[in-house]
């Protein structure tokens, strides 16, 4: 079942179209990829979710109602624009914003005091917010966003800032979310945390939904006719056989002379006669799938979307 359904949903703002049309599905207990270039829609389509903006038009759904402002109270939202009181306490600080979010001061302190040991910051609790650093900021206000247990979390670029020791540190701690039952909307310009994380994934771009589903379904999708070949002989051989196949080949020399190419064939390519040709000219090591990043993925579906505008 779905938690949030979003349809047909359209925004403009003055002279520009923020959200065009756009309508996604996202699971209860996923992690969904919210992804796209700057300026895609992203932003826009977390505040709908949010209730900080509405639609021009389409509906976006809650948990199979219309949402309304009372959804709120079962969202937590980390915006990429990070924003605390300098000049309050941390403690005092989070049991402040907890007590917003409708935990009484007792619950608050207590999931507060079990969240910093988990994070190893309880010697921060009674410092100003301005003595901290950005990384250790960034994890109080993961902790305040996460803190209530709501159904719905939204991280915006959660990892920027963090070291890569905080940066695996928070992941397990999503995950870990995920595990518990939350829903978690993540929006993010880093494909290897997509790779590491995400279930599912829609891509926006310039206001469209160009790509949704599963990651493993997409990256199968695109990995269609890739494969890696590793070899002993001549590459340029090689190749030069296999080219009326090819639609592309990169090159890749490896250790004792063998070599590894990477190839993404023609839909009418059979894979009993690319083997047959590599036999025939090199001696074959292997040859097995070749899945494509995300990153790649990312990369190819904008630019073929932006030929089509062209």
């Amino acid at each position: 079942m779905d938690l949030i359904r979003i349809e047909n949903v359209t925004k403009h703002y003055a002279n520009h179209t923020a959200l065009d049309n756009v309508s996604l599905n996202i699971p209860k207990g996923c992690i969904y990829g919210l992804l796209g270039p700057n300026g895609a829609g992203k932003t826009t389509l977390i505040r709908i979710i949010n209730h900080i903006t509405a639609p021009d038009s389409g509906m976006v759904y809650f948990d199979g109602r219309p949402l309304s402002a009372n959804d709120v109270a079962n969202i937590g939202y980390l915006p990429e624009e990070r924003g605390l009181y300098k000049k309050m306490k941390v403690g005092e600080q989070a049991i402040f914003f907890a007590r917003l979010k409708g935990l009484s001061k007792t619950d608050a302190t207590i999931r507060l005091r079990e969240w910093f040991d988990r994070f190893d910051i309880s010697d921060w609790w009674n410092k100003k917010v301005e003595e901290l650093s950005k990384g250790m900021a960034q994890k109080i206000q993961f902790i305040i966003t996460v803190l209530h247990r709501p159904k719905l979390l939204i991280f915006d670029e959660p990892f920027s800032g963090f070291d890569p020791i905080n940066a695996n540190l928070l992941k397990n701690e999503i995950l870990k979310l995920r595990e518990e039952g939350s829903t978690i909307i993540f929006s993010t310009h880093n494909m290897s945390s997509v790779e590491e994380l995400c279930d599912n994934i829609t891509l926006i771009n310039k206001s469209h939904n160009i790509l949704s589903g599963k990651v493993e379904d997409i990256r199968l999708q695109y990995g269609k006719n890739r494969y890696e070949i590793i070899f002993n002989g001549d590459a340029n051989s090689l190749k030069e056989q296999l080219e009326p196949l090819l639609i592309r080949c990169i090159t890749i020399p490896l250790e004792n002379n063998s070599t590894k190419l990477l190839l993404n064939f023609k839909d009418e390519a059979k894979l009993k006669d690319i083997i047959t040709i590599a036999n025939n000219n090199s001696e074959l090591i292997g040859i097995v799938p070749s899945m494509p990043s995300m990153n790649e993925i990312f990369i190819q579906t904008v630019e073929e979307y932006n030929k089509t505008l062209i």
